[in-house]
C-alpha cells in the first residue's frame, strides 16, 4: 500500500491487564453476561458508597438493575441492599446518612422509596403518584424531594395526565396530529407530555404529598431529553433554592442547542430567573458551592455545535460577576461538583485515549488528574474524597475511592471475578503517526488471544462513531475489541480528526469535512498499525463502524475500495440529503454541512456517500434497528439497495425492536455472531496465518 512509509511514534503502556493467563478467550456470552458498576455515592459521612449494579436476566432478555453498598475503606465485601426481583436504581443519601432514597418498580411505574441503612428495616414506597417519576433529588434539609414527571402542561394535576393517557388507550382510533417537530426523539414518538419539574414535601411518616409545578411556563423537558439526567438540577446547600436546566425554544427545538440554567425558590412561588439567556448556546450542569455563595455551570459558547467546548464558569451571586475557570485547559468538561472547602470543582473529559476525573482550581484554573488511566464513568465527591467507577480495555468497570487530591487510590469492589480469571484478553497499546497535515493523531491496537510472535493475524479495523468521541482505553459493551481479539482477530482502531480530548481546534476540524482528513486520517493510521506491527495481515483485514463509523464505510466503499476485504455497516449514513429531512435533531447536519439542507445543499453533497456508488464493490454486511430514529431505517435500507443492484455480495441484519444501539442480551449475541460469520467468510476465522 503507498502509505507504508509513513514514520510511528509509540506510546508504550505499562498497564496491568487482567486475566492474560486465563484458560479461554473473552466472548459476547461474557459480554452480556457481566455485571455492570455505575452511579457511585458516597455518603455524608464518607464511611460508605451506595452504587447501581446491573445484572443480566437472560431469561428475561433484560438488564436488572440494583442498589449496593460498599465501605469506603474496602475493609468489607460489599452487599446488595434491594431484591433483585424489581430493578432499583437512581440511589440518594438521605442527608443524615440515616437512609437511602432511590427509584423502582417494584410498584409498577417507576416510583421514589426509601431504604433505612442505619438500621434493619424493609424499603418503603415514598412517592405513589399517578405517573411515573423520571428523576429526581433530595433537599439538603431531607424535606423535599425535586422531582421530573411527564405530564400535559395544560393539565392541573397529576390526575389529569393520568386520566387523558387512560382516555387514549382506550380509543379505538390510534392516529396521532402533529402540529410542530420534534414528532419523535431517538426511539420514541411523542404523545403531547413534557417532563416537567416538581417539588414534592416529605411528611413526618416520610411520605411525599402531592407535588406543585415549579417549571411552570416552560415548554421543555427537564432534564432535557433524551439523555439528560438529575445532574442537571441541584438544590442550595440551605434548601430554599433550586437550580436546573431546560431549553425552551419556540422558534423550533430541533435545531437549538439552547440549553439554560434557571433559578427559583423551592418554598415560596415558583418565580423562574434564567440565569444565563445571554449565552444562546448550552448551558447545563449547575453546581452551588458549599456555602452558597457560588455557582459554576457548564458552558459553551457557539450556537447550534453540540460538540463545541464545554467551559468552566463561576458566578458570585453576591456580586454578579462572572467568568471563566481554567480558560486555557483545551478539554472539554463534563459533570460538576464543588470540593468540599469550594475551592475547587471536579469533573471529567476525555484526554489522549483516556477519560480521566480532573480536579480544578477555582482562582488559578490549574488541573490535577485524579483517576489515571482507563475511562471514568460516574464520579461522586464527599467530605473527605472522590468516589468514582474506571474500566479499560481489559476491565469493566469497578468501583474506586481517593481522597480529594488523588492519593491513597482503593479499589472497592471486585464484580466479575469468578468471570474474569476464566477469561483472557488481548494485550493491548497505544501508538501515534502523522496523520492528515502532519498532525499528530492516536490509536490502538489489541493482539489477539493466544498471540504468538512471528505470525501474521486478519484485522479487525474500527471505526468510531459521533463523530466528534473517541474511541480509547475504556470497556465498551456494544462496541469491544476484546469480542474480536477473543475470536483471534487483532484490532486496530484510530482516533481521527474529530475526536474528543486531543483539543477544540482537533474536533472542529471534522465539521464541513466529513470524509476528508478522517478518511485520510484512517488510511495514514492503517498505513503506520501495518508498518510497525508485523503480525497485522494487511490482506485479511474487514473494516467496521456504527453511526458516524456506519457513514464512513459507506464513504470508504466509494473513496477507497481497495482498502479493505470486507465492510461492516451498523446504522450508517448512506445519503445525506435524505439524512437531513428525516432525523430529529437538526442542529446537528446544520452544523457539520453548514446550514439547512436548501439553504446550503453544496455541504450536504460534498462528501456524500450516495454519489460514489458506481464505485463500490467491497462485500458488506448492512445492520439497523427499526427504532433508529438518530439515523433512519431508510439509510440502512438504502445501503442495503444500492448493494443488492450493484451486485456486490452483501446481507442485511434488521432489528424491530431495537434503536441506535443494539442493548438486549440476545439481540447483541446475535448481533456479534453475524458479523463473526460475515468475517470468517471473508477474512477467514481469526487465528495465525495458515
Amino acid at each position: 500500500m503507498r502509505f507504508l512509509t509513513i514514520g510511528l511514534v509509540l506510546a508504550a503502556l505499562a498497564v496491568p491487564q487482567l486475566g492474560l493467563a486465563a484458560a479461554r478467550p473473552f466472548d459476547v456470552e461474557d459480554l452480556v453476561n457481566l455485571a455492570r458498576v455505575s452511579d457511585p455515592q458516597l455518603a455524608p459521612d464518607g464511611r460508605t458508597v451506595a452504587y447501581v449494579l446491573r445484572e443480566t436476566d437472560r431469561d428475561g432478555n433484560r438488564g436488572v438493575t440494583g442498589i449496593w453498598l460498599a465501605p469506603a475503606d474496602a475493609a468489607a465485601a460489599p452487599i446488595r441492599l434491594t431484591a433483585p426481583t424489581a430493578s432499583a436504581w437512581h440511589p440518594r443519601w438521605a442527608p443524615d446518612g440515616r437512609g437511602l432514597y432511590f427509584l423502582s418498580t417494584r410498584g409498577g411505574e417507576a416510583q421514589v422509596w426509601r431504604l433505612p441503612v442505619a438500621e434493619a428495616g424493609e424499603a418503603r414506597q415514598v412517592t405513589d403518584y399517578p405517573v411515573g417519576v423520571n428523576a429526581f433529588a433530595v433537599s439538603p434539609r431531607g424535606d423535599q424531594l425535586a422531582l421530573s414527571m411527564d405530564v400535559f402542561l395544560d393539565c392541573e394535576d397529576l390526575a389529569c395526565t393520568r386520566a387523558r393517557l387512560d382516555e387514549r388507550a382506550a380509543e379505538p382510533a390510534t392516529g396521532v396530529v402533529h402540529e410542530r417537530v420534534f414528532v419523535r426523539h431517538w426511539d420514541s414518538w411523542k404523545d403531547g407530555r413534557r417532563a416537567q419539574l416538581f417539588l414534592g414535601e416529605l411528611g413526618e411518616g416520610g411520605e411525599a404529598a402531592a407535588p406543585r409545578r415549579v417549571s411552570v411556563g416552560l415548554d421543555a423537558d427537564i432534564p432535557t431529553r433524551p439523555f439528560g439526567s438529575a445532574e442537571e438540577w441541584a438544590f442550595s446547600p440551605d434548601g430554599s433554592e433550586l437550580l436546573f436546566v431546560a431549553r425552551v425554544a419556540p422558534e423550533g427545538e430541533p435545531w437549538s442547542t439552547n440549553t439554560d440554567v434557571y433559578r427559583v425558590a423551592a418554598r415560596d412561588e415558583p418565580v423562574l430567573e434564567n440565569l444565563t439567556a445571554a449565552n444562546l448556546a448550552s448551558d447545563t450542569s449547575p453546581a452551588w458551592s458549599p456555602d452558597g455563595r457560588y455557582i459554576a455551570w457548564l458552558a459553551m459558547s457557539r450556537p447550534g455545535f453540540e460538540a463545541d467546548r464545554y467551559r468552566i464558569m463561576l458566578r458570585d451571586l453576591r456580586s454578579g460577576a462572572t467568568r471563566e475557570v481554567a480558560p486555557e485547559w483545551d478539554r472539554s468538561a463534563h459533570g460538576l461538583a464543588f470540593g468540599p472547602d469550594g475551592r475547587s470543582v471536579f469533573t471529567w473529559s476525555d484526554d489522549l485515549g483516556h477519560r480521566r476525573l480532573f480536579r480544578v482550581e477555582l482562582r488559578s484554573g490549574d488541573t490535577t488528574v485524579l483517576s489515571g488511566d482507563g475511562s471514568v464513568a460516574g464520579f461522586s465527591v464527599g467530605r473527605d474524597g472522590v468516589a468514582f467507577a474506571r474500566h479499560d480495555l481489559a476491565a469493566p468497570a469497578q468501583l474506586f475511592v481517593t481522597d480529594v487530591r488523588g492519593r491513597g487510590e482503593r479499589q472497592l469492589t471486585s464484580h466479575n471475578a469468578a468471570l474474569l480469571d476464566e477469561v483472557a484478553f488481548g494485550a493491548y497499546e497505544q501508538f501515534s503517526f502523522a496523520g492528515a497535515g502532519g498532525e499528530k493523531v492516536y490509536g490502538w491496537v489489541v493482539k489477539p488471544v493466544g498471540f504468538e510472535a512471528g505470525q501474521r493475524y486478519p484485522v479487525a479495523f474500527i471505526i468510531h462513531g459521533g463523530p466528534q468521541g473517541s474511541m480509547g482505553n475504556s470497556f465498551h459493551y456494544r462496541w469491544n475489541p476484546q469480542t474480536y481479539a477473543g475470536k483471534g482477530y487483532a484490532v486496530v482502531f484510530i482516533d481521527f480528526h474529530g475526536s474528543t480530548g486531543y483539543g477544540q481546534d482537533f474536533t472542529d476540524s471534522i465539521s464541513g469535512d466529513w470524509g476528508g482528513k478522517p478518511l485520510e486520517d484512517l488510511q495514514l493510521g492503517w498505513a503506520a498499525a501495518l508498518a510497525r506491527y508485523d503480525f497485522l495481515d494487511g490482506e485479511r483485514a474487514c473494516a467496521l463502524g456504527a453511526s458516524y463509523g456506519g457513514y464512513m464505510i459507506n464513504w470508504i466503499a466509494g473513496a477507497w475500495p481497495d482498502g479493505f476485504a470486507c465492510l461492516v455497516n451498523h446504522s450508517g449514513i448512506f445519503d445525506n440529503r435524505s439524512m437531513y429531512y428525516s432525523t430529529e435533531e437538526l442542529w446537528f447536519p446544520e452544523w457539520e454541512m453548514g446550514g439547512p439542507q436548501f439553504e446550503a445543499p453544496g455541504g450536504f453533497e460534498h462528501h456524500n456517500p450516495v454519489n460514489l456508488v458506481a464505485e463500490w464493490r467491497t462485500p458488506m454486511l448492512v445492520i439497523h434497528g427499526a427504532k433508529d430514529f438518530r439515523v433512519p431505517l431508510e439509510q440502512g435500507l438504502a445501503t442495503f439497495n444500492a448493494l443488492q443492484r450493484r451486485g456486490i455480495p452483501s446481507r442485511f441484519l434488521y432489528f424491530p425492536d431495537e434503536n441506535h444501539w443494539i442493548l438486549k442480551p440476545a439481540n447483541s449475541v446475535q448481533w456479534h455472531r453475524v458479523v463473526e460469520a460475515w468475517l470468517g467468510q471473508w477474512i477467514g476465522g481469526g487465528g495465525p496465518e495458515n
